[in-house]
């Protein structure tokens, strides 16, 4: 891996800066995603939206919504469940008005965008799908088969999230919180991310690398290092671990992870090279 060596070297100054009081800016503030597109599994409780981000979907409606809007699952198709509260009526105490209690939650079956077929859906918000677009590296993601989307950060119970081999989801325009995830994505690949739940290892690994990248790609002022020392400051110290410490015990999985990004990035800009070549002659 050809980037191994320069990720070191960028992951070095940052650790040196980390080592001198006073030298790291404030984070950056968070910039929250607000979509304005009309997807009705939007409007779901964050647990409804959150298992259709897991089954690494952008969108998920009943058979009978598909079919509303000109689109039928397709053939062979298998659903996965989403819970609706079941209500009864019942009076309140205090105003002796009739009102929906919940008293328990059923499975509903929901299929994904991606398993119908059909009509076209309306065009979905340009504003978010222009910034997805212009995010460096977007085209890695893509390589490894990985969905980019955005979510409404302000309601959204997280800033960014990775979904193992599926996909990566980023409530925010921060490209600290993009190359986060994208170096969680890495790491999977590699078969080092073994951890469950945020993990001081993988979460070190994600945050410091996602530093180093934009770093490494000249964004240093997005790399956001007040940011970064602050989020591997938290998760070392639950774990008992110096900040710097757990920086230095991750450094060789953090560097293969963005040696392999910038190695993917540059074997898709060799292949994309020649076309290019012969379109201008």
């Amino acid at each position: 891996m050809r980037f191994y060596g320069k990720a070191s070297e960028a992951a070095a100054e940052i650790l040196q800066a980390f080592r001198t009081p006073g030298s790291l800016p404030q984070p950056l503030a968070n910039i929250f995603i607000r979509r304005r597109d009309d997807v009705p599994c939007r409007r779901w409780s964050w647990r409804n939206q959150l298992l259709v981000e897991l089954q690494g979907y952008s969108d998920a409606r009943g058979f009978r919504q598909w079919q509303q809007v000109g689109r039928c699952v397709k053939k062979g198709q298998r659903a996965f469940h989403i819970l609706a509260p079941v209500t009864k009526k019942g009076r309140d105490e205090k105003t002796s008005e009739e009102k929906g209690v919940v008293i328990g939650f059923r499975a509903v079956p929901v299929f994904g965008l991606e398993q119908t077929e059909g009509l076209p859906l309306p065009a979905t918000d340009p504003d978010a799908d222009g910034w997805v677009e212009s995010l460096p590296l977007v085209e890695v993601a893509r390589r490894w088969k990985l969905q980019v989307q955005v979510v409404d950060g302000q309601a959204a119970p997280f800033l960014g999230m990775y979904r193992r081999g599926k996909g990566i989801a980023l409530g925010v325009k921060n490209l600290a919180t993009w190359t986060h995830e994208l170096l969680h994505a890495a790491d999977h690949r590699l078969g080092n991310l073994q951890e469950s739940g945020q993990h001081w290892r993988a979460e070190t690994v994600a945050e410091l690398g996602g530093a180093v990248l934009l770093c490494l790609l000249g964004r240093q002022g997005d790399a956001d290092l007040g940011g970064c020392w602050r989020y591997v400051q938290k998760y070392a110290s639950e774990a008992g671990i110096e900040p710097v410490e757990a920086c230095g015990r991750v450094l060789d999985r953090m560097a293969g992870a963005i040696a392999l990004i910038l190695d993917t990035a540059q074997q898709i800009e060799q292949e994309e090279m020649p076309l290019f070549a012969k379109r201008s002659t």
